[in-house]
């Protein structure tokens, strides 16, 4: 593992332990050269996940885009850092399993709005009116409205 701090490519574990949940390891390293101590976090990965944008260019699936925007939406919402990592661990787990390599951005953006709908509704609202690209408040308006329907 490369130092992030020197480039250094000399790195030692120091201690490793299995995260909240088990779904991934943390490892506590130090660089030989710069004596530095960072974390590196090991994760399982069942296959090699493409995200096809609309426009039809494929980019690689990022976790870390994913948690941030979950973060974002989530951002001052009495919802715990750990209940978080759940969901972006679950949402991972269910674009793993679903056997396809090739996942369109439309399927993972209406994913990741059925999780926040049962998870807090402002986050829920928060990330459509940026998936759906709201540009005025009559956008609101509209969605809001279909949120209080039933159907």
């Amino acid at each position: 593992m490369r130092c992030p701090f020197c480039g250094n490519e000399d790195t030692q574990v120091k201690d490793s332990r299995p995260s909240e949940d088990g779904s991934a390891i943390r490892r506590r390293r130090f660089c030989t050269g710069c004596t530095q101590r960072f974390t590196t976090v090991e994760r399982v990965q069942l296959r090699e996940l493409v995200v096809v944008k609309q426009d039809g260019r494929r980019v690689p699936f990022d976790r870390d885009k994913l948690a941030r925007s979950i973060r974002v939406a989530l951002r001052k919402r009495p919802v715990q850092e750990e209940r978080m990592e759940r969901i972006v661990n679950g949402l991972v787990r269910q674009l793993e399993a679903s056997g396809e390599s090739d996942i369109p951005s439309q399927q993972i953006g209406e994913m990741v709005m059925e999780t926040l709908k049962e998870v807090d509704a402002v986050a829920y609202v928060r990330f459509a009116s940026v998936y759906r690209n709201f540009r005025e408040a009559k956008d609101f308006e509209a969605f809001l409205g279909k949120l209080g329907d039933p159907a």
